[in-house]
């Protein structure tokens, strides 16, 4: 049963709210699966999370009709982030992890609410399939809900078989988002092209199933309830051209269609500057005289040879002498995917750099290759959120082609990826200074793109980045919030988890001497120690030291925003660490059954056998048990038989571990690893360590002054033991060859310790309380 927490804001306690919201949030959520909203903090004035760009454009209606049913239809060109319905439609993914897109502009616009309540969902629920759709909390968007829908993703040039797998799964999409508008009662909403970008479904095609699915949705069906308007909402011009075509197509094919003189492709020119550049949609091109090693961009791309021969080549050797050896030392090793090798920057200024392998204009499909790897870099770049790319002019050299058709071929395919590109990037076309007749064939290219303007249009290159200005109905939420005292609220599947989270804030909020215990610290590497060293530049005492099996670190600052920095960003390191931990074993446990890793926590009745028969244990060792979760992980299970295989033992045995809240989830996930429960003392080697009874388990594990306690249930193949020892990292050996050892160690007849974690498998989670 969902638990909701309401904590008062002290005016001490503002300040670091303000200031760290992201961070708390994402700790909150991982240390203790809480989401947190926040309430009644001036973010605007204080962070800038609502900036101004200038007036947003007006939405601009094309079309309507009124279906039979009484359900009226349009089509929209508008900014869904700032359009006034009572629900709006993200294109999402499965994992609801909005990071490109429409999806990335939403949240931003939404606040932290629309990713956290994603979060929580995904983590209660799963992932959503292709063709669902849920309705979650909108956050700062002048809407009521956002409704997230998981459309069908194709590959970047899809075949007709795999159109015609995806067009079913696209209508069931728009069916599930009109069936949330159903349930929920919802009088308007707001639809964009579906699939349409990042998911390459075609957007003629998509355009007309969507209109065509709204029509019979509420032409063949019966509804006790409808909503007033279904608004087509799309921001680019190709994209709402192509809805207009089909909503005329389908929905009125009589009425005559009206004369737009709007352009579908736009562009600006702002005079008084050396670089020409076009605009496309959201991209803009600029072209330059300059060198490709030298630009200041997210992304450079390289030609390089078939043999990855960096020195071999005009471009490729300047990149590999700005760059130093070690970037020819990456390259030979690297594995190509696709028409793309991405490779870290090194002494470029970049972030990363891109190398293509096209071939001579004379060999086979060698157009075909050039295009793809445009393609690919364009559409890789976007899929890591870069914002500006510099390309070389490739093909104009060795490779044979003509400048002219170089430049036809380069311009195309950023113009067909700007109809599918929904934030701001900067294409950057750099020409070698001396190549007067490369940049002209660009510089006469860019004109054709421009009919209407004499004369090449001239912008600088610095492109300024934008932020919307709220609307009025967000500033009346805004407002709202305003007026409420400020608190925190966190969400969660138990009161327990909220409890803690609360003790854990109210320390952070407090205190200025903090003591982090938590073995994960002992994954720091060079990144994170850097880190600890420039938070004791700005005053903080940071101590980290090892002790009795315990990594900790103490933290003490002279003010409270001070020390809750410092706290902030180390637990938000251990938290990063842990998420990277979880995702590389379920990578390994899937490469290794060649399955897909799930998990899930059952919350078991009071009235159950199985809750009555954890009670005995408990009560014996003066607990009361609140919760009790059944854990169901199909792949640990299946490594659990193997092992037993493997160790040839005949049973298991049942034993306890006592953990901190916060590897609850990891472990049910992952199963048992050494970090998440050091013993206090661990006399009988480095390993995971078990108990025979709760009471002893309450003597191994003393963790101070926990409100609740955490205990893991599991069956663990113990096999062949000897007596353990401090300092051990392996079982010894059977007998005089080193190679056969035993299973496992033990600390007398309660104790026992495993050095595989899939040696154990955890089956309950319990939660409990000091009687």
């Amino acid at each position: 049963m969902e638990s909701k927490l309401d904590i008062p804001l002290q005016r001490s306690s503002l300040p670091i709210v303000k200031k760290y919201a992201q961070p708390l949030s994402d700790i909150l959520n991982t240390k203790f699966d809480c989401v947190a909203t926040f309430h009644g903090v001036d973010f605007e004035q204080d962070r800038g999370i609502v900036k101004h760009r200038g007036p947003a454009a007006a939405p601009e209606k094309r079309v309507s009709v009124t279906l039979h049913a009484g359900v009226k239809v349009s089509v929209w060109k508008a900014d869904l982030t700032n359009f006034q319905v009572d629900a709006v439609v993200n294109a999402a993914n499965s994992g609801l992890q909005h990071h490109g897109g429409l999806a990335q502009a939403l949240s931003a616009a939404g606040g932290l609410t629309v990713q956290t309540e994603s979060d929580y969902y995904v983590k209660r629920f799963g992932p959503l399939q292709t063709g669902e759709a849920v309705v979650l909390d909108a956050g700062n968007l002048p809407c009521k809900k956002i409704i997230h829908v998981v459309g069908p993703e194709l590959s970047q040039n899809p075949s007709k078989s795999e159109v015609s797998y995806a067009e079913p799964l696209l209508k069931k999409a728009i069916c599930s988002i009109l069936d949330r508008v159903k349930e929920c009662k919802l009088s308007t909403v707001a639809i964009p092209a579906i699939s349409s970008g990042l998911f390459h479904f075609p957007l003629p095609l998509c355009a007309k199933t969507i209109v065509s699915t709204v029509r019979s949705f509420y032409e063949n069906i019966s509804h006790k309830y409808l909503p007033k308007e279904i608004f087509l909402v799309n921001n680019d011009e190709p994209t709402v051209k192509e809805i207009e075509k089909a909503f005329y197509h389908i929905m009125a094919p009589d009425r005559p269609r009206p004369f737009s003189p709007t352009m579908a492709l736009t562009t600006t020119a702002v005079p008084r500057s050396s670089s020409p550049i076009i605009r496309m949609g959201n991209v803009h091109v600029t072209l330059k005289k300059d060198s490709i090693e030298e630009q200041e961009t997210d992304v450079i791309v390289n030609t390089a040879s078939p043999e990855s021969d960096l020195s071999s080549g005009q471009i490729s050797s300047a990149i590999l002498k700005k760059a130093g050896y070690e970037l020819q030392n990456e390259i030979k090793w690297a594995r190509k995917k696709g028409y793309v090798v991405p490779t870290k920057a090194y002494n470029l200024n970049c972030k990363e750099v891109y190398h293509t392998f096209c071939v001579n204009r004379t060999q086979q499909n060698a157009q075909k290759i050039l295009l793809d790897s445009l393609k690919e870099c364009l559409y890789r770049a976007d899929a890591s959120q870069y914002k500006s790319i510099a390309f070389p002019a490739i093909g104009t050299g060795n490779l044979g082609f003509s400048k002219a058709e170089v430049a036809k071929m380069m311009l195309d395919v950023v113009l067909d990826f700007s109809q599918y590109h929904q934030s701001s990037m900067t294409v950057h076309i750099i020409i070698f200074p001396s190549d007067h007749q490369t940049f002209q064939a660009f510089e006469k290219e860019m004109r054709s793109y421009q009919p209407n303007i004499s004369s090449l249009s001239l912008a600088p290159e610095v492109i300024l980045s934008c932020f919307f200005l709220p609307t009025a109905a967000a500033v009346d939420r805004m407002d709202t919030s305003r007026t409420s005292a400020p608190h925190i609220s966190l969400l969660s599947q138990s009161g327990e988890s909220a409890a803690e989270a609360e003790r854990w804030l109210t320390g952070l909020f407090t205190s200025t001497h903090f003591d982090i215990c938590n073995n994960l610290i002992l994954h720091f590497g060079e990144k994170e120690h850097q880190q600890l060293a420039r938070l004791t530049q700005t005053g903080v005492a940071i101590e980290e030291f090892f002790t009795q099996g315990h990594a900790c670190i103490t933290i003490k600052g002279h003010s409270q925003e001070e020390a809750a920095n410092a706290v902030l960003q180390v637990e938000a390191m251990l938290c990063s660490i842990q998420k990277e931990l979880i995702s590389e074993r379920e990578k390994e446990m899937s490469v290794l059954l060649d399955t897909k890793v799930s998990s899930e926590r059952l919350t078991l009745y009071h009235s159950s056998l199985e809750f009555y028969d954890q009670k005995p244990a408990f009560q014996r060792a003066q607990l009361s048990i609140l919760k009790v979760e059944k854990v169901q992980n199909l792949a640990l299970e299946m490594l659990f038989k193997l092992k037993k295989q493997q160790l040839q033992c005949l049973s298991s045995q049942t034993m306890f571990q006592r953990v901190p809240a916060q590897f609850c989830e990891m472990i049910s996930r992952i199963g048992f690893q050494k970090e998440c429960a050091p013993p206090e003392e661990p006399a009988y080697g480095e390993g995971i360590y078990f108990t025979s009874t709760v009471k002893k388990a309450r003597e191994l594990w003393r963790l101070k002054n926990e409100e609740y306690l955490y205990f893991v249930q599991a069956e663990v193949l113990k096999g062949k033991s000897s007596p353990g020892q401090r300092g051990l990292i392996l079982p010894p050996p059977v007998g005089s060859d080193p190679g056969i050892i035993h299973d496992s160690v033990t600390g007398g007849h309660d104790i026992s310790v495993i050095f595989s974690g899939y040696q154990a498998l955890p089956t309950y989670i319990i939660t409990c309380k000091r009687v």
